[in-house]
């Protein structure tokens, strides 16, 4: 049987996470208070940012600038998109 949990972005139970998606207290978090569904969303919306902006995922400082990023996205009021982007029709 999955685990539940009470998503913090979604307002609602649904399947949470089978593990800590990011190393320390943020990926806890999001292991306690993110659901799948949301949690795939802000997977989409790194994914943007990282081919958008060309950041590699090796550099310390995209991986700081995704660790802010995703704390907006699933904690705050949402993520920036980035300069220029024009999303496909």
């Amino acid at each position: 049987m999955p685990r539940t949990v009470h998503c913090r972005l979604d307002d609602k139970e649904v399947e949470g996470l089978d593990f800590a998606p990011w190393p320390g207290p943020l990926g806890q978090r999001v292991f306690k208070e993110i659901g799948k569904p949301a949690w795939q969303r802000w997977l989409a919306h790194q994914t943007m940012l990282i081919n958008e902006n060309r950041l590699s995922p090796m550099d310390p400082k995209t991986r700081t600038f995704l660790a802010a990023e995703m704390e907006k996205f699933l904690f705050g009021d949402g993520a920036e998109k980035p300069a220029g982007f024009v999303p496909e029709e």
